[in-house]
């Protein structure tokens, strides 16, 4: 079973365009090719993500959380790129990875529409006494 999450988009093309040049995904399909409404599948290795302007698929705000292995690669990857962590100064998760108190190490990314990618670094499994 696979459960995948329906991300809302005021112009898909300007959220391909985000989350294929700055995170990592790449673009599946589109439809149609041009223009709102539209759906689009993304890709990031054997996970999806979708993206719809459709009346009815989703809210703006939501937040979905991306597993990675090395968060703070991917983090340094993302500003090399440019990512812009100036939007959110108040929040630390938003500036740069942070140790949570439940055991993840994580960043967040904002999408244009204000939808949060909340990327997850499991905890390392305790090693044996």
């Amino acid at each position: 079973m696979a459960i995948i999450p329906t991300v809302k988009s005021a112009d898909v093309d300007r959220s391909i365009a985000f989350y294929t040049s700055m995170l990592d995904f790449q673009l599946a399909g589109r439809w149609p090719e041009s223009g709102d409404p539209a759906f689009a599948t993304l890709v990031r290795g054997s996970d999806e993500l979708y993206l719809s302007s459709h009346a009815g698929d989703g809210v703006v705000g939501q937040a979905i959380v991306v597993l990675t292995s090395d968060v703070d690669a991917l983090y340094a990857a993302f500003c090399r790129r440019g990512l812009d962590t100036s939007q959110k100064p108040a929040s630390p998760v938003h500036q740069a990875p942070l140790d949570q108190t439940w055991g993840t190490r994580e960043f967040y990314v904002d999408d244009p529409d204000g939808n949060t990618l909340r990327f997850t670094q499991p905890e390392p499994a305790a090693s044996p006494p």
